[in-house]
């Protein structure tokens, strides 16, 4: 039944009976499948029902002497079958309600009908619908081992026992690890390995037969290999482009390719897949690759995901799907096929059209995007809001001073306000106002439950996925200026060198004086004849920013960059019309500094009221080796970056100047974020290490943005029952559940940052579309094997030059891994070198649409790029069909 939840979810299949024998196997099997099946069951029009068969007297039955549970479980549900069967007997009705007996168990089946039942597997009812054809691609090919292409040679070892693999790992033969594929090759993965033992931590995998079937992200065992057998990493670039099943020779070739030129110094820990130990597989996203045998039924389908293989599936609507973005399940991979088996499930719509390749980019970075359900509105306030007493209860009112916030234009969730005045004393009293979403979202309900799981609000470049519904994150938790609002206050004392005297945190009422964006706030800053509550106000804390970031500096806080790019969007077809590189103001980094200031506060305070269980947030040092290749590229133009500390780091990024060469030093800032580990979030009681490396902070946590961050929720709960404005409940000091909790924040975020890189790409090909092949300056971020990686600064686009093309004469290429450097004929290309490289939108792949970058300058002999890329354009007239009918 797991296997087939897709047909089960047609609407086409109604009135049926899910058997509690059945619903707890699935449960143990699969949870995903499990939620799914109970939500098909609540589905009113469906008619599913589940019948507790295990606790009804008369279908209940004991496990017999010498009989398995699954035997006893197979009986069990015959039983049940034929009680159902009589008891529908007794119904005084014209047309006799026959039980059908639906099983993919063949042994099961086989004494179902001895036993007078009416039984079908699964593919024979389905095919047996006449009416409902397209239901039959929806099915699962059903045994992992089974539909082995007749006669097809075995071309992968045998999959061990789960049983033997777990006695294997714990006697240490094998490794017990989290499969990660290759983006870049498809012939090379590595292994994640469990557990807390220092050495052997990443195992690299390498060619078809090792790999063993194995997806990305399964757990799997691994063996791992003799040292005179282990490999290298390899710095090629291969994706897998095969559309012949059989041609396994050619495999063989790639795999030659791999074990070509390796330096002894780079061997790592190598190993073989031995078993899976748990498939993470979920539905895919990708393309139909037609068969080009005419009316073929089998055809391969290509994932939009590079670590995913090609899968094979059975349809007979190839000729409609063609060109379409579609959804497929795999069912299992058998040995003696290039590729695993599956079944379609869903069209999303075309290629290329903007709805679709945002559905895909959501489904594919598994982000929870469905509208909010009825339940989780339900606990939504009811409007027209206001502030009662019972509110009023624990807050201080603050609405009299002059508090206002700045953000980016447009925005509706502002988060955050600030206000700064002199007090008495000579002192400055400033104040950072954090929306009180915790106010409104109760532990546990569904509103609570909805967000934790969403884990973060998802930006893409012109669609917000919200966190918490819009009631809340546009209006009633949104700081607006002129609407009374409930706020968690941090304020602070401090003098005019911007140190700290006292700390305090309260809930609060605020009403803002003023919505800015940061240029208005930096116009007011700078205005000559502006002296209003507001400005003096933004004036006194512009001053105390600079300080404070100054003194952040001093201590050994890095200042990274990132080549971020901003959409202009066409009004009327929203379509990118024109791309510029974010520019930030000194307001960006006055709210920053204070942003850091408070989460820094609040993370001290609810640590020393709950050492065990404060949600916090840490960004460790990275491995030193991790910089190798900064430090290797800052040489090769002569300049020395330390990395021994965050302090020498940031300082010798400060000197590493070049007179002749001003974009050295932002190329050097963009590398060093590539050598940075990820910030993540963790329990207090489940760790040690606190330190925060990237903002030379002992201790750090997210407070200032709960409209838009779960995790803050969180710290708004603890900070509220530290300070006695909130009762606190169970989940919130434990300890296991945080650390949990933090596991699928972690997640999350790093998924919505994917997210949003990839619709950056998107649009950024949509602007590429539109303005034709042009010419631009460009820097090597990276050296490879046969290709180089670079940035274009003015689309803050990245990109890669291949050297080697198909039907194409390879140029001779010397790969120098010390410099780094690749020559390519006679000319030596190094890291940060400026090049000029030809731009256009190659769309003869219609799923990986991708930029196609070629080196103008400098020029390369027998490298005619002009000739080459017309000739590219025009050799394939497939795409041009596609093309057309795209356009329309």
């Amino acid at each position: 039944m797991d296997s087939q939840i897709d047909i089960l979810e047609d609407p086409v299949i109604k009135n049926v009976i899910v058997l509690q024998t059945v619903l707890q196997e699935v449960r143990n099997r699969s949870a995903p499948v499990y939620k799914r099946i109970r939500d098909v069951i609540q589905n009113k029009e469906k008619h599913f029902y589940s019948f507790t068969n295990e606790h009804h007297r008369e279908t209940y039955i004991e496990q017999k002497r010498g009989e398995t549970a699954n035997d006893r479980n197979d009986r069990a549900i015959r039983v049940a079958v034929k009680w159902y069967n009589e008891h529908l007997k007794k119904v005084e009705d014209e047309e006799k309600i026959q039980v059908i007996f639906l099983t993919n168990d063949r042994i099961n089946k086989e004494k179902a009908l001895e036993e007078g039942i009416t039984a079908y597997t699964c593919e024979e009812y389905i095919k047996s619908l006449t009416a409902n054809p397209e239901l039959v691609d929806r099915l699962a090919c059903v045994s992992d081992e089974g539909k082995e292409i007749e006669g097809g040679k075995i071309i992968f070892p045998e999959h061990i026992p789960l049983s033997k693999l777990q006695q294997g790992i714990k006697s240490g033969i094998y490794l017990q690890g989290t499969y990660r594929a290759n983006r870049e090759n498809y012939l090379e993965a590595t292994v994640w390995v469990h557990g807390d033992a220092e050495e052997n931590k990443e195992i690299i995998v390498q060619g078809l037969k090792h790999l063993n079937r194995a997806i990305h992200e399964d757990v799997v065992a691994v063996e791992l290999l003799a040292k005179d057998e282990w490999v290298a990493p390899s710095s090629v670039v291969l994706q897998d482009d095969g559309q012949n099943e059989e041609n396994m020779e050619n495999e063989e070739e790639k795999e030659n390719i791999l074990k070509s030129s390796v330096n002894k110094d780079m061997l790592r820990p190598t190993g073989r897949v031995v078993g899976i130990i748990k498939r993470n597989w979920r539905p895919y996203c990708g393309m139909l690759s037609k068969s080009q045998i005419k009316e073929a039924r089998r055809h391969l389908f290509t994932p939009a995901d590079r670590r995913i293989p090609r899968i094979r599936i059975e349809t007979r609507q190839a000729d409609t799907l063609e060109g379409q973005r579609i959804i497929v399940a795999i069912d299992g991979w058998p040995r003696n096929s290039r590729y695993p088996n599956g079944h379609f499930v869903k069209n999303l719509g075309s290629a290329g059209d903007k709805e679709t390749e945002t559905e895909v980019l959501l489904l594919e970075h598994d982000v929870p995007h469905q509208a909010f359900s009825q339940a989780v509105l339900s606990f939504l306030p009811k409007m027209p809001w206001s502030i009662t007493e019972e509110d009023m209860k624990h807050r201080e009112d603050l609405r009299h001073l002059t508090v206002c916030s700045v953000d980016p234009p447009g925005c509706t969730d502002i988060d955050d306000a600030l206000h700064c005045r002199e007090i008495g004393n000579g002192n400055l009293e400033v104040g950072v106002h954090i929306a009180d979403v915790s106010h409104f979202i109760r532990p546990g309900n569904a509103l609570d439950e909805e967000s934790v799981k969403r884990g973060t609000t998802v930006y893409l470049c012109e669609k917000r996925i919200d966190m918490v519904p819009e009631l809340l994150s546009s209006n009633l938790c949104s700081l607006r200026s002129n609407v009374d609002r409930l706020a968690f206050s941090c304020i602070w004392e401090m003098n005019h060198k911007a140190e700290i005297l006292k700390t305090r945190f309260t809930k609060s009422v605020i009403n803002s004086k003023a919505s800015l964006t940061y240029a208005e706030a930096q116009m007011r800053i700078d205005s000559a004849t502006m002296n209003d509550d507001i400005t003096t106000s933004l004036r006194g804390l512009n001053k105390l920013a600079k300080i404070l970031k100054k003194k952040r500096i001093d201590k050994g806080a890095l200042t990274l960059a990132s080549p971020e790019v901003h959409f202009h969007m066409d009004s009327e077809t929203h379509d990118p019309i024109d791309l510029q590189t974010k520019e930030l103001k000194e307001t960006n980094s006055m709210v920053e500094e204070f942003m850091l200031l408070a989460n820094i506060s609040v993370a001290q305070k609810i640590y020393d009221e709950f050492p065990e269980f404060a949600l916090l947030r840490k960004h460790p040092a990275p491995p030193p080796s991790n910089y190798d290749i900064l430090v290797k590229a800052a040489k090769s133009k002569n300049l020395e970056i330390k990395t021994d500390s965050a302090k020498a780091l940031a300082e010798s990024l400060d000197k590493a100047e070049s007179p002749t060469f001003p974009y050295l030093n932002t190329l050097l800032r963009i590398l060093t974020t590539r050598c940075m580990m990820q910030a993540v979030y963790f329990c207090s009681g489940m760790d040690n290490d606190f330190h925060h490396y990237g903002l030379a902070s002992p201790i750090y946590t997210h407070f200032t943005s709960p409209i838009r961050r779960y995790a803050d929720i969180i710290v708004h709960r603890l900070l509220a029952v530290a300070i006695g404005a909130d009762s606190t409940y169970p989940e919130l000091t434990d300890k296991h559940k945080l650390a949990e909790m933090c596991k699928n924040l972690n997640y999350r975020h790093k998924m919505a940052q994917y997210a949003q890189r990839a619709s950056v790409a998107f649009h950024t090909q949509l602007f590429f579309k539109t303005k034709g092949v042009v010419n631009e300056d460009a820097y090597i971020l990276f050296v490879r094997k046969n290709a180089v990686v670079v940035l274009i600064p003015k689309y803050g686009l990245e990109g890669t030059v291949f050297f080697e093309e198909k039907d194409k004469p390879t140029p001779k290429l010397e790969y120098n891994s010390e410099v780094p450097s690749l020559t390519v004929e006679d000319t030596t290309l190094h890291m940060f070198d400026k090049v000029t490289v030809n731009i256009m939108l190659d769309d003869s792949n219609i799923q990986h649409q991708k930029m196609r970058m070629v080196l103008v300058e400098p020029k390369i002999l027998g490298n005619d790029t002009c000739a080459s890329l017309s000739a590219e354009a025009s050799s394939k007239d497939e795409p041009e069909k596609k093309k057309k009918k795209l356009q329309k």
